[in-house]
């Protein structure tokens, strides 16, 4: 069992910066590959981004160049560092652990999640 917590949402006007934290507890972090969702009013869950245990990370193209996603092995943490924010980055954002050697976009190959925290962007 993994136990997620994610942080650090909020509300924020265009342009400006966020970044959301994920807490992992329950399973060595260090060998956890994890990925970052988000799921926007009436919109289904869409891939962020995810990092590997290697620190090597991968973006959806809507959010690379603006968003970065860092690991703190030491601290069992995830974080998501989100620039340029946009009204269309309004969701919920959720961390999750990524099955070994899985493809990265689907929810269905990422076993454990956290409860989201609320990202709203103004315009």
């Amino acid at each position: 069992q993994v136990q997620l917590v994610e942080s650090g949402g909020g509300l924020v006007q265009a342009g400006g910066s966020l970044r959301l934290s994920c807490a992992a507890s329950g399973r060595t972090f260090s060998f956890l590959d994890m990925g970052w969702f988000r799921r926007a009013p009436g919109k289904e869950r869409e891939f962020v981004g995810v990092i590997w245990t290697g620190g090597r990370t991968y973006y959806a193209d809507s959010v690379k160049g603006r968003f970065t996603i860092s690991r703190d092995n030491a601290k069992s943490m995830v974080y998501l560092q989100m620039n340029g924010l946009k009204p269309e980055d309004t969701a919920v954002y959720y961390c999750a652990t990524l099955e070994a050697g899985s493809m990265v976009w689907y929810p269905s190959n990422y076993d454990y999640w956290g409860q989201g925290t609320q990202v709203t962007v103004s315009s």
